[in-house]
């Protein structure tokens, strides 16, 4: 029954907006009744919640897929840059579902800005690894540089599906962003 109320928040959140979605309309969506409801979820937010960890958990096995599959950092950066165009370009795209959910709740100290900050806390991570391997010094500026062209690349392949380009130019910014930090890596004279 969880599954399935998770099943439908995942499609109506994502699709029509979380605030835009009662629980009554979940509800129906799954097919279970409000005490079902209510004992797996006791609050509204409690299932925004959910969702969103769901969400966090299929983004991070998809990305770790990928680095396995690249085989080394570099590999595995261009291989997100083309999922991200790529996704961002598909039909039903609507925006990264934790930028959406960012929008809609204000305060930072919601759970579902916990929940979000978290994610994007274990996304930084992942990039700090990977331009760890590559003998970038300065991962914390990168790794911010690299997340703010992804939200960018996503608001810009909804609003205008070309994937090829969406992918060139995804790959030349990260490229400069990476090439200036190769610059400074060079120059940095500390141990």
């Amino acid at each position: 029954m969880r599954e399935r109320i998770l099943a439908a928040a995942n499609e109506y959140f994502y699709a029509e907006g979380i605030r835009a979605i009662s629980a009554d309309r979940l509800i129906a969506a799954a097919g279970v009744s409000k005490v079902t409801f209510y004992r797996h979820f006791p609050s509204k937010d409690d299932l925004v919640v959910a969702y969103l960890e769901g969400r966090a958990a299929v983004e991070r096995h998809a990305l770790e897929q990928l680095r396995a599959q690249a085989g080394h950092a570099g590999a595995t950066l261009l291989a997100i840059a083309r999922a991200i165009a790529d996704m961002s370009c598909s039909p039903g795209f609507r925006g990264c579902p934790f930028i959406n959910a960012a929008a809609e709740f204000a305060d930072p100290a919601h759970p579902a800005r916990k929940a979000i900050a978290t994610h994007r806390a274990w996304f930084a991570t992942f990039l700090k690894d990977l331009l760890g391997e590559m003998g970038i010094h300065d991962r914390d500026a990168v790794a911010d540089q690299l997340i703010i062209l992804r939200d960018g690349a996503m608001v810009t392949g909804y609003l205008g599906p070309d994937p090829a380009a969406l992918t060139d130019r995804l790959i030349k910014a990260g490229r400069a962003v990476l090439n200036a930090a190769r610059a400074n890596t060079a120059g940095d004279v500390s141990p």
